[in-house]
């Protein structure tokens, strides 16, 4: 398997195929005289801004940490062991309903959305 074509920026789907994102950055342990392995994978603006460059993830987590607070100025990280399936979309063991990453969809949906006339 080869990490960045295989699993990059495909679609996260929890345990009841709900749709969560897309993998925007893999965190992987650096061991002393073995391969590095891979931990977590990372969801988020801030992690694909980070694949940009250190500048564009600076700014887009000083702009997240402003916007949201500064617990949300990091990633989502969704740890590998909960992988269940590697196919079209990547299955994770979660239930996304009880993890804080659609807050900000629901944050949009509650505050700008929900103003708009008809929506």
């Amino acid at each position: 398997m080869q990490l960045l074509r295989d699993i990059l920026d495909k679609q996260v789907v929890d345990r009841e195929q709900v749709k969560i994102g897309r993998v925007d950055g893999l965190v992987a342990e650096l061991r002393q005289g073995k391969p590095p392995r891979v931990v977590a994978v990372e969801l988020g603006s801030i992690a694909l801004a980070r694949r940009l460059g250190q500048r564009p993830g600076r700014w887009t987590a000083r702009l997240t940490a402003r916007l949201r607070g500064n617990r949300q100025a990091r990633p989502h990280r969704i740890a590998w062991n909960k992988v269940r399936d590697i196919g079209v979309d990547i299955e994770f063991d979660l239930d996304v309903r009880r993890t804080k990453i659609l807050a900000w969809q629901d944050w949009l949906r509650d505050h700008v959305v929900g103003w708009i006339p008809g929506a």
